[in-house]
């Protein structure tokens, strides 16, 4: 067994979607390192070979995995991900949604299908995954999606994204009531602008120095700035619920 088990999610198994590469990736290896037993969602072939990369370094950290692929847009595929799960390791525990779409593109020129794809990446599943969780997850449990820091910008360009992201908010809010009983907290975390594949493709040159300015230390967020605070909110955490807590060097405030 290879690297060092923290132990404080010993017997715990977590489901964190798009959970093979980048931000997800890494919150995958940092729970198993915990001791929690992983399922990493992946959405299609594309993927498959990461997911399986990030399964695998979960299990040599001393922890169990296992990979589901499917498009969690459609609820019925966000049920089959948790049946999963509980067929595997007969209970979930943790609920981490890291999934995500970005596109930079002016009001006029965006297209109904543009619309209605960053919305279905952005909201429809989240929500699905929110109610899946409620309906599945352990008294005790915790859930986390990952929304973002243009939620608290006045800026151009983002209105699908940020407007895709934002009901998760009064999701997040709903859910935390909803699921208070049981013990549940629901949360979401908001990054700035990540230095990831993801968001290169929607700026030019001069404008990732703009937002890089804004931040602390003058850099984009990495995914080792937000994996910490997701974990937290997993674990210790629990007394958190209700929230978006933004995790972005001071890039954008409330």
């Amino acid at each position: 067994m290879e690297g060092t088990l923290l132990g404080t999610l010993d017997g715990k198994t977590a489901i964190v979607a798009a959970g093979a590469k980048n931000l997800g990736g890494l919150v995958s290896e940092t729970l198993g390192k915990r001791g929690a037993n992983v399922v990493v969602h992946y959405h299609s072939k594309a993927s498959e070979l990461d997911a399986a990369r990030t399964a695998r370094a979960v299990e040599l950290a001393g922890a169990k995995a296992i990979t589901v692929s499917g498009d969690l847009t459609q609820p019925d595929n966000v049920e089959k991900l948790f049946d999963r799960a509980i067929e595997e390791f007969g209970k979930v525990d943790l609920a981490i949604n890291t999934i995500g779409k970005v596109l930079r593109k002016p009001i006029v020129d965006t297209t109904e299908l543009e619309y209605d794809s960053m919305f279905d990446v952005n909201a429809k599943s989240a929500f699905f995954f929110i109610k899946e969780s409620g309906r599945r997850l352990e008294d005790g449990g915790r859930v986390v999606t990952v929304v973002t820091s243009l939620l608290a910008a006045f800026t151009d360009g983002y209105a699908t994204y940020a407007g895709g992201k934002s009901p998760v908010e009064h999701f997040t809010r709903a859910a935390a009531r909803e699921f208070a009983d049981r013990g549940i907290s629901v949360n979401a975390v908001a990054p700035g602008p990540m230095d990831t594949p993801f968001f290169y493709p929607q700026e030019t040159p001069e404008r990732v120095e703009f937002h890089k300015s804004q931040a602390l230390g003058g850099r984009l967020t990495q995914i080792e700035d937000i994996v910490p605070l997701v974990a937290f909110l997993a674990d210790e955490g629990g007394w958190i619920t209700g929230q978006t807590i933004f995790a972005n060097g001071g890039y954008t405030t409330r």
